[in-house]
């Protein structure tokens, strides 16, 4: 039924959003002194702000054309490297001869948002690493055919996608992905997998949420699944691919986390609505790039969501050690020749200072040489991997921590 509504409302708004866009369009005079008049930058101001409240926002591109390798400009090419129902392994193979990097597998998280988010947190690493990312489908646009796709079913796509990669590879995880790739790496270890990582960083991941918990850990752990099933979990209606499948919409998510920093996005759009009217077009621009990343959501697959909402932040099971794959129990200890390092931001309200660190000490059988953490200063939960002090801090250091165990 909610699925349903919200495609009423959009469907609603849409002729808004066409007068809008032609209005603020026909308001424009080329070469015309009146384009700077008040009037006219007020009454485009007021369209465009419209225009953008009524849209909808669609996967974004990657806008990753190009990178720079020891100071000439260098082509890049999306390849799907491995193709599944549910997610797609890009490469950013780039267009140039004799290149000997190092492998990195950046883990999206699979929480509503699609893996483009992680645009700048890509981009550092393509002049001197052979970049692949998980690319997570909508799943209103998998077919039911495919099945469910649980918590499990996480673990072992990544666990083929490092087989894939093979030996040699560095992973960084952003987020939600964290504690599965932690289970993944275990399980690897356990089976004297060769294809284990050489490093691991986990950036802003929920180990363990009983330390520092935010709104959102209390929203997530402080319901039972009963309610979560009967709240948020809606069928995908018939007009999409994946009619018939069981979904955590999108919208749902983000007006879950919009509502918990309104007074923030309110204020954002008033200052884009002074910016346009002061002609300050660079910061006008600033903001049409974030809210085109934030407003792009997609559905999550129910049992991958009703999967972590249980084992991550109701039961806390590999916080615990009462984690399992497939049956198979858990323990984060039979992890030892792969070096890990933690990253948390000071301002993170997604995911609390600590609740990631704690990797650490859960991997007690890593050697201490190859362990470490970071806290950095000032920044947020998008601060981490994206962003200046991501570009000029974090990234230099990561990348660091990935030679050295090499």
């Amino acid at each position: 039924m909610l699925y349903k509504i919200n495609a009423q409302i959009m469907n609603v708004m849409r002729p808004m959003h066409v007068m809008a866009r032609q209005s603020r369009q026909m308001f424009y005079f080329p070469l015309s002194p009146l384009n700077s008049s008040w009037f006219l930058r007020t009454f485009r101001a007021s369209m465009e702000l419209v225009e953008r409240l009524t849209d909808y926002y669609e996967k974004p591109e990657w806008f990753l054309d190009t990178t720079e390798i020891d100071g000439r400009e260098v082509g890049i090419e999306y390849v799907n490297a491995v193709e599944k129902p549910y997610c797609n392994l890009v490469h950013f193979r780039r267009r140039a001869r004799g290149l000997k990097h190092p492998k990195v597998l950046i883990m999206a998280p699979l929480s509503g948002h699609f893996a483009t988010l992680l645009r700048g947190t890509v981009r550092e690493f393509l002049p001197d690493h052979e970049v692949y990312i998980t690319d997570w489908k909508n799943a209103r646009d998998v077919p039911r055919i495919e099945g469910e796709f649980s918590f499990d079913d996480y673990v072992q796509y990544l666990m083929e996608f490092m087989a894939h990669l093979g030996p040699d590879t560095h992973v960084l995880a952003v987020c939600q992905p964290c504690v599965p790739a932690l289970v993944a790496a275990s399980v690897m270890a356990k089976r004297g997998d060769e294809n284990l990582p050489k490093t691991m960083t986990l950036m802003g991941g929920p180990i363990d949420v009983r330390i520092s918990p935010t709104e959102v850990n209390d929203y997530a752990g402080g319901k039972d699944l009963e309610w979560f099933e009967d709240n948020v979990i809606c069928r995908v209606p018939q007009e999409f691919v994946g009619k018939g499948q069981m979904v955590y919409p999108g919208f749902i998510q983000l007006s879950g986390f919009m509502s918990m920093n309104m007074d923030n996005h309110v204020n954002k759009h008033f200052k884009f609505y002074n910016d346009l009217i002061k002609g300050d077009g660079e910061s006008a621009e600033a903001h049409r790039e974030f809210y085109n990343e934030y407003l792009a959501v997609m559905d999550m697959p129910a049992k991958y969501y009703l999967d972590t909402i249980r084992k991550v932040f109701i039961d806390q099971k590999l916080a615990k050690g009462t984690m399992e794959y497939r049956g198979e129990p858990i323990d984060l200890k039979d992890i030892k020749n792969m070096a890990l390092m933690t990253i948390e931001g000071e301002l993170d309200d997604i995911t609390g200072r600590g609740q990631t660190s704690c990797a650490l000490e859960l991997c007690s059988s890593i050697p201490k040489t190859k362990k470490v953490h970071l806290e950095e200063s000032g920044v947020g939960h998008y601060g981490i991997f994206n962003g200046r002090k991501y570009r000029e801090s974090i990234a230099p250091q990561v990348k660091a921590f990935m030679q050295k165990h090499s």
